[in-house]
């Protein structure tokens, strides 16, 4: 019996764990709403809740924590400059988690994992940004 086991472990091991989770802390911090299996979603919530506590409280020391757990400098930049203000008289409960179905080819759970009062444009935003800047550059070498 698994009593008193603090996390799923996902079949995977310490090490691909961490990065599984910054990657998706990131995508999440990036585009405001990823989906997801349902228990990498559950998963992925209190390591997300943390990190918009660090963006609240905002020093030196906070962001030096992020910036170790996100491994890429944007992230933590959006972190601590708009989701940290957003969520500054908020106590909690900064991320919901939808069930979406289950996939077509495992059946596994999905879950769509998103913050509460989300910017809908964040979504895609900077895809967008490289393909324009990757036509722009297109433009430039013809």
């Amino acid at each position: 019996m698994r009593h008193a086991r603090g996390y799923r472990r996902l079949n995977r091991t310490h090490e691909h764990r961490k990065a599984l989770f910054a990657n998706m802390a990131g995508s999440l911090i990036e585009h405001e709403q990823i989906k997801t299996t349902l228990p990498k979603a559950k998963e992925l919530r209190p390591i997300i809740e943390k990190l918009i506590t660090l963006g609240k409280r905002g020093d030196l020391h906070a962001r030096r924590q992020a910036a170790s757990q996100l491994k890429q400098d944007m992230y933590v930049a959006k972190l601590f400059e708009i989701l940290g203000p957003r969520y500054k008289d908020r106590s909690g409960g900064y991320v919901r988690i939808m069930k979406a179905g289950f996939r077509y080819g495992d059946m596994a759970p999905m879950a769509i994992i998103e913050f509460v009062e989300r910017d809908v444009d964040a979504k895609g935003l900077a895809d967008k940004a490289r393909v324009a800047a990757e036509e722009a550059e297109e433009q430039t070498v013809e």
